[in-house]
């Protein structure tokens, strides 16, 4: 298969800390990729530059042929971002926030209402369009942030800690959408995520990172394999590479206190 994302030794430093160091990896087209590590082990960092938000300080990365930093505005155009970070107005609805960001993305406006239509039924959002978004559960919220991202139908889906603060009924209502998108549009997918098993059952292939690093890179079975033991769960994966132990993250205001210290954590 052919590589839509491509970073070969990416590095970038926060004053004497180095987040992240020297890393290199690839992510084939359609695939569901996984970047897996503790909190501070440089995951946002490399997300943050794989999206144009941070210009890395060595090292070059690609999405689709685009260089991220020579080329970004050509990034932007082909990639969705939902960050850590509450990114929905709670004090307007489902549908006005879908309409900001049609117009933050330039779709033409005889495009937009059907666009947005189109992005609430996908994300099972339609009775909730009028609403206002302080009304929604978490799992409501982070569905329609991934809508507000597949509106100028991206090619690659960049998702930081998507279940983050939901529950298990939300965090596999969000799943079964997030997986849509794949199977039907063919999107690639890269997340991070602090639930193992959301890793081992939805990526094809993980990376662990740690102080920076990446630690280990390859399937689930894999992964499990390289410590001995075939049968292990990557729980058991995740704490052999890390030496570290697993930390993981209702209603609108819940979600958002719960963002802001994932955030904040790292």
């Amino acid at each position: 298969m052919t590589a839509i994302i491509q970073v070969d030794g990416l590095s970038k430093s926060f004053g004497e800390v180095r987040a992240v160091n020297s890393i290199s990896f690839h992510v084939e087209a359609g695939e569901v990729f996984g970047l897996l590590g503790p909190n501070g082990a440089g995951k946002s960092t490399t997300i943050k530059m794989l999206t144009t938000l941070l210009p890395p300080d060595a090292g070059r990365a690609s999405i689709g042929g685009y260089d991220v930093v020579r080329h970004a505005t050509m990034v932007r155009r082909i990639i969705g971002y939902v960050p850590q970070a509450l990114s929905a107005d709670g004090s307007l609805t489902g549908y006005e926030n879908l309409l900001v960001f049609a117009k933050l993305y330039d779709i033409p406006r005889r495009e937009r209402e059907g666009r947005i239509r189109e992005a609430l039924k996908f994300m099972g959002l339609e009775e909730a369009a009028d609403r206002l978004v302080r009304t929604y559960s978490g799992g409501m919220i982070r569905r329609l942030e991934i809508a507000q991202s597949m509106l100028h139908q991206p090619t690659v889906l960049f998702l930081d800690e998507p279940t983050i603060g939901l529950d298990p009924v939300a965090r596999a209502a969000v799943w079964g959408h997030i997986m849509r998108l794949r199977e039907e549009f063919g999107m690639t997918i890269l997340l991070t995520t602090h639930y193992m098993e959301e890793a081992d059952g939805l990526c094809r292939r993980i990376a662990i990172m740690h102080l920076g690093n990446i630690a280990a890179i390859g399937t689930p079975a894999e992964l499990k394999a390289s410590i001995g033991d075939p049968e292990a769960t990557l729980d058991k994966v995740f704490v052999h590479y890390t030496g570290g132990e697993l930390e993981t993250g209702g209603s609108y205001r819940e979600a958002s206190r719960a963002r802001r210290t994932a955030r904040r954590l790292g």
